[in-house]
């Protein structure tokens, strides 16, 4: 997997999560939505570059 990928995956998982408590310690349920769904894309990507990965060797 590319370095640059991983990272940016990660981070956008880590965006969603950092979102998400955000908008639990509002009380902002769209503010929690929207990070969910950013850490669900992040983790899905992830996994979409590890299967990549595995093919290919």
């Amino acid at each position: 997997m590319n370095v640059g990928k991983k990272m940016a995956h990660k981070a956008e998982e880590l965006k969603g999560r950092a979102q998400k408590a955000m908008g639990r310690t509002t009380g902002n349920r769209r503010l929690e939505t929207e990070g969910h769904g950013h850490q669900a894309k992040g983790g899905m990507k992830q996994v979409g570059e590890k299967i990549k990965d595995a093919f290919r060797r």
